[in-house]
Parts: C-alpha cells; structure tokens; sequence
C-alpha cells in the first residue's frame, strides 16, 4: 500500500496535470490573485481562538478564513460547503487541505467562525479593509458616487417553527408585483465601480431616504436613477455640496419631442444612464455569480453581516475585471 506521502502527490500531479481548466479552477485563481490575505488575517486574529486549553486546538485562521471565502462566492450553506471540499480537488486545494492526511472542517466548524465574524462586526471590518487595499493601488477615484438599491428577498412562508414571517423584513411593490424582504442600498464609485459604502432596510423603505447615508463626502456628483427624484430637496441633504444628476422619469423621457433640443435632453439622459450602470456590476456578482438572491438568514443583523462580506469580495472580483481590462489595453 502506498503511503500518504506518495497518495497526496500523485493527486496533486493529477490534479496539476489537468488539461483543461475548469470556470471554478479560475475563479479561484483570480480570488487567490486579488485578495489581501495577510490584512485580512490581521483583522480576525485579535478574536479568533488561539488554543493552549482543553479540547481540540482550533482549525488554522487561514484555512477558516478561505473556507468562508468559498462559502460566500459560491453562495453555499454550512453543511454545502463541508460537502464541496470532499467533491471538489479545486476548492480543496484553494483551502490548503490533504485529505489524505487531515480531516476537513466540518460544518459545525464553519457556523462558529460565521457567528465569530458576526459578533465582532468583523464582515465591516473585512469590507472597508479590502476596500483601503484596493484604494491603495489606485483603484477607487472618489470623485463621483452612483446610488442605488436592490431588493433581496426573504422566505415569506410562515410554514416554519415560530409559525410567522420574519419580522424585521417587510413587504414592498414595485411595479405590480409585490416583494417580501429586504433592501441594500449601495454607494458606488462612479469611475471603478467598486461598493464604497452599504447599507440595509426593511424592503418597504424607501431608496430616497437612505441617499444622504450612502455619500462618503469627498465626493462632487451623485448619480442616481428616477426613483431620487426630489433627493435635492430633503432637509437631510442641505448641506451636502454636491451635484445630484438624477435620471428623468421614464414617462418624460419617452414624452421629450423630436426637436434638437428633445434630441440633446435625449443623448444627455443616455450618457447619465451610462454612468448610472455601473452600480449593476456589484448587484451583478452578489445576486448571479455569488447567487445570492435571497436571504439565509433570520433578521437585519445576520443578512446585513453577510452582505458586507458579500460586497467586499465582489469588490475584489470587479477589481480583477478592471485590472485585466486595463492590462489588456496597456498590452495592445
């Protein structure tokens, strides 16, 4: 019989040997690329046991903290996650684990560094740490803000144990359908892209009520879509010195004449919705690469815990875009 020496090599040739790599195999290469480990590290470890008592030592920071990472950008539960790693060589070797000579942590495992990050409000800490890294290498302009906001649903079955909905979430229409949940509410930067600041609410909230919490006040123009119209106005943003560059009502914009000057408020509003979209890029990675489209958890706390983490990877993800595209002009 081999040994495990000799096991885990062969895996790891067979697995390096590959010719083909998988859309997950790059991702994950991408994630490895672009993320700060060391600072991110140096955020958690004040908190995170150190072992020296009775029971076992606790799993590795490192390992817990890519462990989470997985979780979060595959948008899998506790107990998925534990599964994954024995299904996938790919996480398995973006994690750091042998199977061969070591067990996985398990899911137990993994909901107590979640519940650890949750009661230090270290996925905030996580966000704005990435988001000075990322500040660092050039990649956050501040001259401009987009605002928006999405709507994330949450289960409105009361067919479980308490026999009710959650009751920090709250039902809102738009259009003609209506929604059970919750709200972020995000501030981009409008020449990277990148979630400078989130926020939450019940869904029934309104966007325009959030807008002056979502500037972090370096900014000169605010961009946002037709449903801030009249944010200009509210006594909260009196003081911010700012241009609001808020689109027409959708009905108006169809109603503009086609006259030159119809034409020039026409092409106009088509350059603000430009700007504007870059706020779908973040709402783009959580909801259809992360699959994050409806809350897992139970309350504002726990969600809100988790989209901060959420937005700061998808940051990262933007980041990597941005970065192979500027890369790829420079090359050309």
């Amino acid at each position: 019989m081999s040994s495990p020496a000799l096991q885990t090599s062969f895996s790891e040739l067979e697995y390096s040997a590959k010719k083909k790599q998988t859309r997950r195999d790059r991702f994950l290469s991408q994630i490895e690329a672009i993320t700060p480990w060391g600072l991110l590290e140096d955020t958690i470890a004040p908190f995170y046991p150190k072992g020296g008592g009775p029971g076992r030592p606790p799993v590795g920071l490192a390992r817990m903290l890519r462990m989470y990472v997985c979780q979060q950008c595959f948008g899998l539960s506790d107990e998925a996650t534990e599964d994954a790693i024995f299904d996938s060589q790919a996480i398995r070797h973006f994690i750091g684990i042998d199977l061969n000579r070591e067990s996985a942590p398990d899911a137990t495992t993994l909901l107590r560094f979640r519940r650890l990050l949750e009661t230090h409000d270290l996925t905030r800490t996580i966000f704005h740490t990435i988001n000075q890294h990322l500040a660092a290498k050039g990649l956050s302009m501040r001259e401009g803000t987009v605002i928006d906001a999405t709507l994330i649903a949450a289960p409105s079955s009361t067919k479980n144990a308490q026999g009710k909905r959650d009751p920090e979430m709250h039902q809102a229409k738009k259009g003609n359908q209506w929604h059970f949940g919750m709200k972020a509410h995000i501030g981009v930067d409008a020449a990277s892209g990148l979630t400078h600041t989130l926020l939450t609410t019940p869904a029934h909230v309104h966007d325009v009520t959030q807008a002056h919490a979502l500037l972090h006040g370096e900014e000169q123009t605010v961009h946002a879509d037709a449903g801030y119209q009249g944010v200009e106005k509210r006594e909260e943003n009196q003081d911010k010195s700012v241009t609001w560059r808020v689109a027409m009502r959708p009905g108006k914009r169809r109603a503009l004449p086609d006259t030159p000057l119809g034409r020039v408020l026409d092409r106009l509003e088509h350059t603000k919705a430009q700007i504007r979209a870059k706020v779908e890029h973040p709402f783009h990675v959580v909801k259809n690469l992360f699959r994050h489209r409806k809350t897992r958890y139970q309350g504002l706390a726990k969600n809100t815990a988790q989209l901060f983490a959420l937005f700061a990877f998808a940051n990262l993800v933007i980041a990597r875009w941005r970065m192979a595209k500027l890369g790829g002009r420079g090359a050309s």
